[in-house]
């Protein structure tokens, strides 16, 4: 490998940004920015702990389930899931936070980039109340940077074409977690469980 060291090399490969792509970035939420978090029922999450260490982390509900706050801030629901809450503990140790929203069908993205406070609980709790949950926690973020990211990742990936999608290229979810998470249960249990309408039902826990 061909390691590159100097920013002054990377620059000589990639280029330098056009002034418009440079000077895209901006401070705060405009009306555009509104309308696509309202849009938007996915995001990925990335936090960092206090010795580099990374986690990216995707966030999924219905369309909208982000709150904003006012033009510099926003909230982020929890919901339950393994407990392992990666994000969470990074968050205490370094608050600086990176997120990319989605919208399904579309090549563009949101990217946010801020500071973030774990929330227990707040009066805007009573708004992300979903099938009776209201969440335990919430991701508060102070935002520093937000811009629109372009389309050319999922023109290539040709991530929402359904004539690309190839769901059996890769084992099932029952599969891989026999191999590498619950090797006690068996493979028709698995498929029972991750298949079951109890594992839908309980998306949101306890109603």
């Amino acid at each position: 490998m061909i390691a590159v060291q100097t920013v002054t090399e990377l620059e000589s490969i990639v280029g330098a940004p056009s002034p418009r792509a440079a000077a895209k970035v901006r401070a705060a939420l405009a009306g555009v920015d509104r309308e696509w978090l309202a849009a938007s029922s996915l995001l990925f999450m990335a936090t960092t702990d206090d010795r580099g260490n990374l986690d990216v982390s995707p966030k999924g509900d219905q369309a909208g389930f982000v709150t904003v706050l006012d033009d510099t801030t926003l909230a982020i629901p929890d919901r339950p899931g393994n407990r392992r809450a990666d994000g969470f503990h990074n968050l205490l140790a370094n608050p600086h936070i990176g997120l990319v929203f989605l919208i399904p069908g579309r090549g563009d993205t949101l990217r946010i980039n801020g500071r973030a406070t774990v929330v227990r609980d707040a009066e805007f709790f009573d708004e992300m109340i979903v099938r009776g949950h209201r969440p335990d926690l919430a991701v508060v973020v102070e935002i520093d940077e937000v811009f629109f990211h372009c389309s050319k990742a999922f023109l290539r990936s040709k991530a929402w074409d359904p004539a690309e999608w190839q769901p059996g290229s890769a084992p099932r979810r029952a599969v891989i977690a026999h191999a590498v998470e619950r090797h006690d249960e068996s493979l028709a249990q698995l498929d029972e469980y991750y298949g079951s309408a109890s594992y839908a039902d309980g998306l949101y826990g306890p109603a």
